[in-house]
């Protein structure tokens, strides 16, 4: 793979295509993997949250997710190849997933969405295989019932993948600290994938999102939920393309 330095994290400069044949690769190794998808809010955090840093220090696959990263990239002159969002990259990995009989488990989202989420996948994808569904409470990663519950249910279900769907920098942290505990080959941190997958938020036009204005589609649907990451945090990010440079 080539991996480059990009600001204050690193980024596999792959295609999709190439993409999914590192998941195969990945899967094969059964080493407990995961995958992370950096976007301009990752970015932000990771320059003050030590627990996040570490997770993005030891991830074995690290995607561009965004076209603001792609632009960056480019201005630095270490042109990433292509926007890898979790969004485009979750359907992609399902469809191939039926192809080769990998089987996964969804971990996030509210109560019945994973479950929705499940069902439609199920019919768009023939063959494809979900074992499980768990949509945990809130503040169960301080909980070491609840965090050995879930252990136990994914365990005892044996899939090939597993999708965390609980926002940065929750589902990049569990990912790292848990990733042996749960002995999954391959873990992926995708947020909202199972929401949209689900019906219950509706994905940006395709020309926004090629635009980099799917955060704009975002607030307008989401107005009191993302004012904070994108009015209040993430204007850091121009201090940061400046401080990188």
């Amino acid at each position: 793979m080539s991996r480059i330095k990009f600001m204050n994290t690193e980024i596999d400069n792959l295609t999709m295509e190439e993409t999914l044949q590192v998941v195969d690769i990945l899967i094969q190794k059964q080493r407990n993997a995961y995958v992370v998808t950096p976007n301009v809010d990752h970015i932000v955090k990771l320059e003050s949250n030590e627990n996040l840093k570490k997770a993005y220090s030891e991830a074995d696959l690290i995607l561009a997710d965004g076209k603001p990263l792609i632009w960056v990239s480019k201005i630095y002159r270490k042109p990433i190849k292509e926007k890898i969002s979790g969004s485009d990259l979750f359907p992609e990995l399902c469809k191939h997933s039926a192809k080769k009989n990998y089987k996964m488990f969804f971990l996030g989202a509210k109560e019945g969405v994973a479950a929705k989420a499940a069902e439609k996948l199920k019919e768009k994808y023939k063959g494809l295989e979900i074992v499980g569904c768990y949509s945990p409470p809130m503040g169960f990663e301080n909980d070491s019932v609840e965090l050995d519950k879930i252990t136990s249910l994914i365990k005892s279900v044996n899939p090939h993948i597993l999708i965390l769907a609980l926002g940065c920098p929750k589902q990049e942290i569990l990912a790292h600290q848990y990733r042996n505990a749960f002995n999954v080959p391959l873990t992926f941190c995708l947020g909202a994938t199972l929401d949209f997958e689900a019906g219950n938020v509706k994905r940006a036009p395709h020309w926004m999102a090629n635009a980099g204005l799917e955060w704009a589609y975002r607030m307008y649907k989401e107005p009191k939920r993302m004012f904070k990451r994108y009015v209040l945090e993430d204007w850091k990010f121009a201090k940061l393309f400046v401080k990188y440079w």
